[in-house]
């Protein structure tokens, strides 16, 4: 019975042992499923892991490679790394930003020059289960570069500093460099690969030791390894989400409007159960897209046999343009940002949209069943494409706007009216068909990403004694 349960469902190509790690893994996970929030629940701060110590704030020294050599003051993690330095010109929004998986293995640089004077928020969930400051359990970033960290902060929403997180998250962070000149460089030279250093001088023959995230598969390594499922109590809407490092408020976006979700490993063959759902969405992620061969085939193989609508963020922009035979390009320095101008070119209308990518597809090699959606009134480089006759489209800004403006959020909208409509004509062909997760599925999954661990340091925390060499 079971058994047929699970085909029915949508999960039959699941192998008994990742079945058993999803059994396993919901039995210690099930809790979210009774996440309350409860006015009178004093606020804690996010659990403690091993990794938790308190600030280092020895001197720190932020190298580019081939470039110049910033010297400043730690105040987080004591551990040495090295990332691709990326910069974003958001003035608020640390908390959202530092947890977005899409920014794995970078080196994050604000531009702002105070950074953490509202604190770092509680890990509080929402009323489906979902982090309702975060977007994802863990800082994602491996480095935090500012020009000046405020160490007291004020906000009702604030447990603790943003020293202390980044300490407990394991995280290097650097404060007392002059980040307009970082940020000058990278935007001459583009975006480069970066070390953060605590207690220890600048070493040229160190120089071969930098790490570049952009030769690895981040997905991999931000994507659930087992599906989990968020039920939503508002509508009767399925949808399959693939996990390439989805954000909170795209899960939350889409179960708020009414769809449930069961979210999938980024490889999974998700055309062999699309069937089963009312909607395909391609979430964001990190790095590059090319990496991801698996999706960039399965999404084919989905465009081919099933008329199922599909609505891609970001890195799924990226992959739904591979699938439909376009490339994409890496850009000099990326878009990061909560103002960036987006050109909706089927209406005329300018959205002001946030940001978050070092990627963009090339819309000159999009086929002739597609059309460019929206452009960049900034560098004119792609935003969005969509199909010219199906219910098919993607976007490379945010519309689920965490943190950054709501404009373009009426897209999530656009996307569930048209997989309302194809639910509604697949009931004419199939009246008993109905695609709602039923309580077996919501009991057995997960309710969170299954498998996903924090960042680990790039080299162990220091010992005292080399901070004081």
């Amino acid at each position: 019975m079971h058994t047929h349960m699970f085909q029915k469902l949508g999960i039959s190509t699941l192998a008994k042992p990742q079945l058993g790690r999803v059994l396993a893994s919901n039995r210690c996970l099930q809790t979210r499923s009774l996440a309350t929030v409860q006015s009178k629940t004093p606020r804690q701060a996010p659990k403690t892991g091993v990794r938790a110590a308190k600030p280092s704030y020895d001197r720190a020294t932020f190298t580019i490679r081939d470039g110049p050599i910033f010297s400043g003051k730690s105040f987080g993690s004591k551990s040495n790394i090295s990332g691709e330095a990326v910069f974003t010109t958001s003035l608020v929004g640390y908390p959202e930003s530092l947890t977005d998986p899409s920014y794995r293995g970078q080196i994050l640089v604000f531009t702002q020059p105070l950074i953490g004077n509202y604190g770092v928020p509680s890990n509080a969930r929402d009323e489906n289960g979902l982090l309702k400051y975060f977007e994802s359990p863990n800082i994602q970033a491996v480095g935090v570069v500012v020009a000046d960290v405020a160490e007291k902060y004020s906000h009702w929403t604030a447990v603790q500093s943003l020293s202390e997180w980044c300490a407990q998250e394991g995280v290097p962070a650097i404060s007392g460099v002059d980040t307009r000149a970082i940020v000058t460089f990278l935007r001459e030279k583009g975006s480069s690969l970066a070390r953060i250093t605590i207690g220890e001088e600048y070493d040229a023959d160190q120089d071969e030791a930098f790490v570049d995230p952009e030769q690895i598969n981040l997905v991999r390594k931000v994507s659930t390894k087992a599906p989990f499922h968020i039920n939503s109590s508002k509508g009767d809407l399925h949808v399959a989400v693939i996990d390439c490092g989805v954000k909170e408020n795209i899960l939350r976006s889409l179960v708020g409007r009414g769809a449930s979700v069961t979210a999938f490993p980024y490889d999974y063959p998700i055309h062999k159960v699309a069937h089963h759902f009312d909607g395909v969405f391609i979430s964001n992620g990190p790095g590059d897209p090319t990496h991801c061969q698996e999706t960039v085939y399965h999404l084919a193989k989905l465009m081919e046999s099933s008329q199922v609508p599909i609505m891609g963020i970001c890195l799924g922009h990226q992959l739904l343009a591979l699938a439909a035979g376009a490339r994409t390009i890496k850009l000099k320095y990326g878009n990061r940002a909560h103002n960036i101008p987006a050109l909706d070119l089927t209406t005329g209308r300018c959205h002001i949209t946030s940001q978050n990518h070092g990627y963009a597809v090339d819309a000159t090699t999009l086929s002739s069943d597609w059309k460019e959606y929206f452009v960049n009134l900034n560098d004119s480089s792609n935003e969005g494409m969509i199909h010219k006759s199906r219910p098919i489209f993607s976007t490379q800004f945010h519309p689920e706007a965490k943190g950054g403006p709501l404009d373009s959020s009426y897209l999530f909208d656009s996307y569930l009216d048209s997989v309302q409509k194809y639910k509604r004509s697949q009931a004419v062909f199939q009246p008993n068909k109905d695609n709602r997760p039923s309580p077996l599925l919501v009991d057995i999954l997960s309710k969170e990403r299954v498998g996903v661990a924090p960042i680990p340091p790039t080299s162990a925390p220091l010992p005292v004694a080399a901070s004081m060499a």
